[in-house]
């Protein structure tokens, strides 16, 4: 039985909806599976408003599926702190609250919920305290791929209702009906979200030049440009359809996030990119590229490459390989038609593996699961 706690979370919103869809998912559990009470305070409700329309942008204070979503404006309007903070990504909690942490006479747990990595020195520093001038201690949780990490978000229910969804074509169907799109007789499905790649080029021209018939569905988002260049137009938008050789492209709304689970569920190959997309894709148990977000220093390499150690354990060598080109090469941003049809031919082995992956996810236990259990054994040691 959880232990029922105040939990307040802070997200700084940043452009790519990473963070905050990050954030809204764990708030939404905690209330849904576990009863907790969590306030959300989001620096930029128009962004959070985009997904989850349910949302006013202009309320400072709102409560949506049973959390309580605070604007965290510049002027910190006051606010008694929670029995559990979690500050998401580093994001820095105004000073006027840890100040009033530190003066409650309560002992309140401080988390920092760390981005995710599957590199191994995560291991270690998960769920370490550090010390803070003012004698709070700060946590490092780290979500993570191993059952030493925070695990991933899932709701107790995805599985099945995945499964479900993958075994009714019917529910398949009006689904993309509603995005305007017909699923065609032996086509392959795929979708496309990624930050702008010049890699994107050499793949649609792989899909246009294909024996087989391709529907690409893309999400709008920041490659629309790509997908525009691609096609010799200004432009695109949601509605619209397009066909090159053997490539069929339909851009698709923005979507929420339930939405955007069906959308993944429903296709066979998922281009994604960042963290939130990132998981949503492995729970789908699809293959998938990963377009990880690029860092000055080049370190994005070894977290992209810290993962697939990982997930191609078990994967024969040539199944192995043609994964690890692929990726190679959406990230390096030229290549990718090549690498495509390697990968392509190694398919069978991809997706079964894909479908293992989860299996394995499953059992490491979830974020939301993790950080309720690790409050109610910081509680029995801080009260022991």
């Amino acid at each position: 039985m959880s232990v029922k706690a105040k939990w307040d979370i802070f997200c700084a919103v940043v452009d790519n909806f990473g963070d905050i869809g990050v954030t809204w998912r764990l708030a939404r559990q905690l209330v849904a599976e576990h009863g907790q009470p969590v306030r959300l305070w989001v620096d930029d409700l128009e962004t959070f408003a985009r997904l989850c329309p349910a949302a006013s942008a202009h309320d400072q204070q709102q409560t949506i599926d049973g959390v309580e979503v605070r604007h965290w404006s510049k002027t910190w309007p006051g606010a008694e702190p929670a029995d559990v903070v979690i500050e998401a990504f580093a994001c820095n909690l105004p000073q006027a609250y840890i100040n009033a942490m530190a003066a409650s006479g309560r002992r309140v747990l401080w988390l920092n919920l760390e981005y995710l990595s599957a590199e191994d020195w995560i291991i270690g520093c998960h769920a370490l305290p550090s010390l803070q001038a003012n004698g709070l201690q700060k946590y490092f949780f780290f979500p993570g791929f191993e059952a030493d990490t925070g695990g991933l978000i899932r709701e107790s229910d995805l599985m099945q209702r995945r499964a479900r969804f993958q075994a009714e074509p019917l529910q398949q169907a009006e689904f993309l009906a509603a995005l305007g799109v017909e699923r065609q007789p032996e086509a392959r499905l795929l979708s496309l979200f990624a930050y702008e790649n010049p890699a994107v080029a050499g793949w649609l021209d792989a899909l246009a030049g294909d024996t087989r018939l391709n529907q690409l569905l893309v999400p709008e988002g920041r490659v629309l440009g790509d997908v525009a260049a691609w096609l010799g137009m200004p432009s695109v938008q949601a509605g619209d359809h397009y066909q090159r050789g053997s490539l069929q492209i339909s851009i698709v709304p923005f979507m929420t996030q339930d939405e955007y689970d069906l959308l993944l569920w429903s296709c066979d190959f998922n281009a994604v990119r960042g963290e939130e997309s990132f998981i949503r894709a492995q729970w789908a148990g699809r293959p998938l590229v990963w377009h990880i977000y690029p860092q000055e220093d080049d370190a994005h390499w070894d977290k992209l490459n810290a993962f697939l150690d990982l997930y191609v354990h078990g994967l024969p060598p040539a199944a192995e390989q043609a994964l690890r080109g692929f990726w190679r090469a959406w990230n390096a941003g030229e290549g990718a038609g090549d690498a495509w049809s390697v990968l392509l031919s190694e398919y069978p082995a991809l997706l079964g593996r894909a479908e293992g992956w989860t299996h394995e996810q499953v059992a490491n236990g979830d974020l939301a699961g993790k950080l309720v259990f690790f409050y109610a054994d910081w509680l029995r040691a801080v009260h022991g």
